[in-house]
C-alpha cells in the first residue's frame, strides 16, 4: 500500500529514470543543485484541509536563502508540471528546513551527535512523552539520549535508550 506521499512515477529525465515515489523524484530532480552544495533533507506530500502541499526542505552550509528557494522552486515547478507527475491541483512550497530542523535520516542524525535536541514520543517512556536532550546515537534498535534542564543545558542523569518504535520526532532544539 503507498503511503500519502507515494505516488507512481513513470517519467524519464535525461538519463534518471524514476520511478517509485514524489519523493524519490524530487531527489532525482534536485541532483543539478547538490553540485552546488544543496541537499534535499526532506520532501513532504501532504494533505492540508482540502489542498494537497508538496513541500521540499533543501539545505546547504550557510544556510538557504530566498533567492535560492525561489530558483529550486521555479525549477521543480516546471519539470514537475512537464511531467504531470501529480495528477491532482497541489501548491509547491519550497523551504529551508529551520533552525528547529526535524532529523529524518540517517546522515542528520550523525551530523548532529551531541546537539541538543527535543524527542516527541507516541507513548510515555520513564514517565515522560517529551525530553529535551542531548542526541547520541541512533541505531534501527533504539535512540540514545542524555536528558538535560531546558535552561542550562545540563545534563539530568544518564544516557536513555529510548526503543525505536516510541519515536515519534527528533527536532533541534534553538538555542538563544
Amino acid at each position: 500500500m503507498l503511503k500519502e506521499w507515494e505516488v507512481p512515477l513513470l517519467r524519464t529525465y535525461g538519463r534518471v529514470k524514476m520511478s517509485g515515489s514524489v519523493r524519490q523524484a524530487v531527489e532525482a530532480l534536485m541532483r543539478p543543485f547538490e553540485d552546488e552544495g544543496f541537499e534535499v533533507w526532506n520532501v513532504e506530500y501532504v494533505k492540508e484541509g482540502k489542498e494537497r502541499q508538496l513541500r521540499v526542505f533543501a539545505d546547504k552550509d550557510g544556510g538557504i536563502g530566498l533567492d535560492d528557494c525561489e530558483r529550486i522552486s521555479r525549477y521543480l515547478s516546471d519539470r514537475l508540471d512537464e511531467s504531470d507527475l501529480i495528477g491532482e491541483a497541489y501548491s509547491l512550497i519550497v523551504s529551508s528546513p529551520g533552525m528547529d530542523r526535524e532529523l529524518i535520516k540517517d546522515a542528520h542524525f550523525e551530523r548532529y551527535a551531541g546537539a541538543p535536541v527535543e524527542v516527541a514520543l507516541y507513548k510515555g517512556f520513564e514517565g515522560r512523552k517529551r525530553f529535551a536532550a542531548l542526541l547520541g546515537k541512533k541505531t534501527e534498535e533504539a535512540l540514545h539520549v542524555t536528558p538535560i534542564n531546558r535552561d542550562g543545558l545540563e545534563p539530568e542523569g544518564e544516557e536513555l535508550r529510548i526503543p525505536g518504535e516510541l519515536v515519534s520526532k527528533v527536532n533541534l532544539m534553538v538555542v538563544i
